[in-house]
């Protein structure tokens, strides 16, 4: 089984996914942070909640090459990929080297832009709107702190059930070693001042994710880390789910989705908040 990438129309650009009310207009994303972070390839960037928390942002990490941790996801991956919140597209560019079928979603136009750069085919799309191949992808992925997409992992998790062909894969990468099942509002922040729109966003473990998993018809199948980050895979498990085609979600319209994001600080741990300056 393989999912076809189908081109891209108009309509196909706004248009909801079945069952769903139209989203809010989406965030232009002119003059956020995150923009221009993509587009010199560098940061500092941070995830900055209301109280002055902040988490660093690999964004040099994402904006290269496929290393040797990604590597081992992608050769993981099984038939066609759906990258949900593929970022620059470093992984969505390496499957697409390998003459693997794969397709990048996310929000942010510069992030869709730099993964065609790089020979990837990609979408300006929430995972939250109607996406091609729906129910035909043999393998999602969720990396760099994609979990938190919607501040709903439940939600976002029976999203992807939708998304996937019946025992199709999951890989998301997890807060590693850490039991953490939290959800809070954040802005993306360069540090010196700058800050986007605020929206949800959540963090989780994996014994967090497995416990979301299995209420979303999911079944663990593989754990692993590598390079100080946590991977886990999981099988579609229509036997357990009992509606499949839920379009129930509490996650906010897709102009608020979290962008791409890192569990893992640069230098301190991810349940370590740096100080804010």
């Amino acid at each position: 089984m393989t999912a076809a990438v189908e081109p891209m129309t108009a309509a196909d650009e706004t248009a909801p996914a079945p069952g769903r009310a139209n989203p809010a207009p989406r965030h232009p994303w002119s003059d956020d942070p995150y923009t221009d972070a993509l587009r010199a390839g560098r940061g500092p960037l941070y995830l900055r909640r209301s109280d002055g928390w902040l988490l660093p942002l690999e964004v040099e990490r994402w904006c290269a090459g496929a290393d040797d941790v990604d590597l081992e996801v992608v050769r993981r991956c099984e038939g066609a990929v759906l990258d949900v919140g593929c970022g620059p597209g470093r992984l969505v560019a390496a499957l697409a080297a390998q003459g693997r079928r794969a397709l990048g979603i996310d929000v942010s136009a510069a992030a869709v832009d730099h993964t065609v750069r790089l020979g990837g085919q990609a979408l300006r799309r929430s995972v939250f709107e109607t996406v091609p191949g729906e129910g035909r992808w043999d393998t999602a992925l969720l990396i760099d702190g994609n979990l938190g997409i919607g501040g709903d992992p439940s939600a976002l998790l029976r999203r992807i059930a939708h998304l996937v062909a019946p025992h199709g894969l999951l890989i998301a990468e997890t807060v590693p070693d850490l039991d953490v099942d939290e959800r809070v509002r954040v802005r993306v922040a360069d540090g010196r001042g700058a800050t986007g729109t605020p929206f949800p966003w959540a963090r989780l473990g994996a014994p967090a994710l497995f416990r979301h998993a299995a209420r979303a018809g999911w079944r663990p199948e593989d754990h692993w880390t590598a390079g100080g980050r946590s991977f886990v895979a999981l099988r579609r498990d229509r036997d357990r789910d009992r509606s499949p085609r839920s379009t129930n979600s509490t996650a906010e319209p897709p102009n608020r989705t979290a962008v791409i994001s890192s569990h893992r600080a640069r230098k301190p741990s991810p349940d370590m908040p740096v100080a804010d300056r």
